[in-house]
């Protein structure tokens, strides 16, 4: 079988990807994993607009299918590849080892980041044009002929502090995140992480990491929540 890029894009969009992205990232893993497949799956509007002021039952069901999409999408896309006779990674969310204060080897946003898809807001969320931040990522690492797209190397929030002043952990600095700055030199993923699982055992009694009030806030979400 011959690897079609285009064909990929289309098995990904047909599996459920909104977004797709394709990234060289031969500067950051070994040869035989030299490119990076970026693929989003956003948050239904309406799911957006309830949390607002929280978490709630219906953000945690949709946080758990989209991740159960996600995983689907790029089994699938990793399939294709290794059926046109290259080697292909799924980062599906079981397949993924963190180290650290919950870092992975290579992370969803850095590929979607090299692959032009967004940026790293000040929440150490990643932020895209069309969606704001109301979306979840995955990826795929091959060694298969790809056409990268161009990397995006500057933060477009500016000085918009909403997201740092909302947050209840207090865990975001306003610092602009730009591609060489450590991630914890700007955002505190353990407050975050402790605030986090407290407001959500209270919401909906859940041991989860799960807030989305930065998501809420940020004005790129707005816009695509209003639709």
């Amino acid at each position: 079988m011959h690897f079609d890029q285009d064909e990929l894009r289309t098995i990904l969009v047909d599996h459920g990807a909104d977004l797709i992205g394709f990234a060289d990232l031969s500067a950051m893993l070994e040869p035989e994993e030299k490119y990076g497949i970026s693929l989003a799956v956003k948050l239904p509007r309406d799911v957006v607009a309830s949390i607002k002021d929280g978490p709630n039952r219906t953000y945690f069901d949709q946080y758990h299918e989209i991740n159960g999409v996600l995983d689907r999408v790029v089994t699938k896309g990793a399939e294709y590849i290794r059926n046109c006779g290259y080697s292909a990674i799924a980062q599906t969310t079981d397949s993924i080892v963190e180290y650290g204060t919950y870092m992975t080897r290579m992370p969803h946003k850095t590929v979607a980041v090299r692959a032009g898809l967004g940026w790293i807001g000040k929440s150490a969320l990643f932020v895209t044009q069309e969606y704001g931040s109301a979306i979840r990522l995955s990826s795929i690492l091959t060694d298969a002929p790809i056409i990268p797209g161009d990397p995006i190397t500057v933060s477009r929030c500016g000085d918009c502090m909403v997201c740092t002043s909302s947050c209840p952990g207090q865990a975001i600095s306003g610092t602009n995140w730009q591609p060489d700055l450590d991630r914890d030199s700007f955002f505190d993923p353990l407050a975050c992480r402790k605030k986090a699982r407290e407001i959500a055992a209270e919401a909906i009694h859940e041991e989860i990491t799960l807030c989305g009030k930065c998501i809420a806030v940020c004005p790129y979400t707005q816009k695509y929540a209003k639709g």
